[in-house]
């Protein structure tokens, strides 16, 4: 069985990128890991040799490339079904794969005005009407899961989708969006754990600066 590449981008920026590295890191699957930043200003041409997309992550698995966060988490799910990627209860799988693909296509407006950036320091903005009602969804979408599974995560154990939804809580955290007590539940779980942990400090330590938008 070959080994897993995952290729990404900056920790401080990449919030798609988070998104399969963390449930790599959380399940304990091996893979190795390049670190390809980007420059919006000049753009990566070296992006266009590995990604189809010209974007990353892009996960390489022999002679298979896969591309987009939420395609390799479904296709890590079906490579590793003993990981539990997805919750095992059949209604459980389905609602985990419906708010991960809401995750995937939604919320234009959080992601416009609040770009992941773990280097940024706490401090609250103005926000518009829609990054309100995106916020509010959210809140919303984790109170529902935790109440349903009991937590700590959205399912009960970690699944894709906290994988989705790990770039929110810095979001929600650095641009202090919230302070209902399920925010800060949830928050505490997942930065609890030692991949956030990791991802975090490196991002902390890059030397990059880029414009802020979700990459």
């Amino acid at each position: 069985m070959s080994k897993l590449k995952l290729i990404i981008g900056n920790k401080n920026y990449s919030s798609w990128s988070l998104r399969p590295w963390i449930a790599l890191k959380v399940k304990g699957v091996d893979f190795t890991e390049e670190l390809s930043p980007f420059d919006f200003a000049a753009g990566n041409p070296k992006f266009a040799s590995f990604s189809p997309s010209k974007k990353v992550p892009v996960l390489q698995d022999g002679k298979l490339t896969v591309w987009e966060s939420l395609a390799i988490l479904e296709y890590l799910a079906e490579r590793f079904p003993a990981a539990g990627l997805w919750p095992e209860d059949q209604a459980d799988r389905a609602w985990a794969r419906s708010i991960a693909h809401e995750m995937h296509g939604g919320f234009s407006a959080l992601r416009s005005q609040c770009p992941m950036n773990m280097r940024r320091e706490v401090g609250a903005i103005p926000i518009s009407e829609a990054t309100g009602r995106d916020v509010k969804r959210i809140v919303n979408i984790w109170r529902e899961c935790l109440e349903h599974s009991g937590g700590p995560f959205l399912f009960g154990s970690f699944t894709n989708a906290d994988a989705m939804f790990a770039p929110v809580v810095n979001r929600i955290s650095v641009y202090a969006l919230s302070d209902d007590p399920v925010v800060l539940r949830y928050s505490e779980a997942m930065t609890a754990l030692p991949a956030w942990q990791e991802w975090e400090a490196a991002g902390k330590a890059e030397p990059w600066t880029v414009e802020e938008e979700e990459v």
